[in-house]
């Protein structure tokens, strides 16, 4: 399978791109060409993500403790878990919905360009 080429982003691949990033945010900005962004808002939403998944996972530990009457209860999770991943994933999905902007303004330009016609002379 051929690399797609990334000289000129169409109107419809943008689109797709804006798409990819709605579903998993940073894969379509990487499909759009843009390695250093889609990386980055992949890390920073799974960090975001995972951080959430283990202030949850300890609550839920705690919840099965206290209803198996365990009298040595885990400690209650900081809440510092929870917040850095609702920022760590808020700053991933505006990251994204910038670059998504981004990418539309590219292709209007690319398809703006397109469309000129060739000057006689």
């Amino acid at each position: 399978m051929a690399a797609p080429s990334h000289s000129r982003l169409s109107l419809d691949r943008a689109w797709s791109c804006v798409m990819l990033n709605l579903s998993i945010s940073g894969w379509g900005s990487f499909r759009a060409g843009r390695h250093f962004a889609g990386v980055s808002q992949l890390v920073t939403a799974f960090s975001g993500f995972f951080l959430m998944l283990a202030w949850m996972w300890k609550w839920f530990v705690r919840i099965i403790q206290s209803q198996l009457g365990d009298t040595a209860l885990s400690p209650v999770p900081t809440a510092w878990l929870w917040k850095a991943g609702v920022i760590s994933f808020g700053v991933s999905l505006a990251w994204m919905s910038l670059t998504c902007v981004s990418l539309i303004r590219e292709a209007k330009k690319n398809e703006a360009m397109r469309n000129v016609p060739p000057k006689l002379s």
